[in-house]
């Protein structure tokens, strides 16, 4: 019997150059997808300007490549822009249609999360879309998230109604004590 190998996988970040291919991907998530409730991809510039405003938080934002090929990225942006929620992040995690099941979603998510430990942030939520992305809730479960809720028919995307499952989990001491000022 013989067994596949995987490709070995680098995961670090993000660069301007890496930008193209992060919109390409993305892009096939919001034409093809319920991964996203957006429904036209954003451009180029768009996609740079986001990246530019997590890293200015002072957030990660991570891809993973294979040889020179880039397969997935990863990033935690400010959950809310309401100052309480200054201590919250959110995750997003995007595979290459082709590199699932390699282990590259659990090695993105898991550096966001340990870059986020090493920061002022307590909690990381989840929002994944419902119908379609059972790997998503899979990961996040696997990766110590909790289920904190659903949200029923909240979104309209490709002629029908669509849910939302909320993870949550705790980064750090989490709700323990009181967070550095920041």
């Amino acid at each position: 019997m013989q067994f596949a190998t995987r490709p070995a996988f680098q995961i670090r970040d993000a660069t301007l150059a890496d930008m193209p291919a992060v919109q390409a991907l993305y892009a096939h998530y919001v034409l093809h997808e319920l991964a996203t409730f957006e429904l036209v991809p954003p451009t180029l510039e768009e996609m740079c300007s986001r990246r530019q405003a997590i890293l200015e938080s002072g957030l990660p934002y991570l891809v993973a490549q294979i040889r020179h090929e880039l397969v997935g990225y990863a990033y935690a942006a400010t959950y809310r822009p309401r100052p309480a929620y200054r201590y919250t992040v959110e995750d997003s995690v995007y595979l290459s249609p082709n590199h699932k099941g390699m282990g590259l979603g659990a090695a993105l998510l898991g550096e966001v999360i340990r870059r986020c430990e090493q920061g002022p942030w307590r909690q990381m939520v989840a929002v994944i879309t419902q119908g379609g992305t059972a790997g998503s809730a899979e990961l996040h479960q696997k990766l110590g998230f909790l289920e904190v809720g659903r949200m029923p028919n909240v979104g309209y995307k490709f002629n029908r109604w669509v849910g939302t499952l909320i993870m949550q989990r705790a980064l750090g001491e989490g709700g323990n004590s009181s967070p550095e000022p920041f």
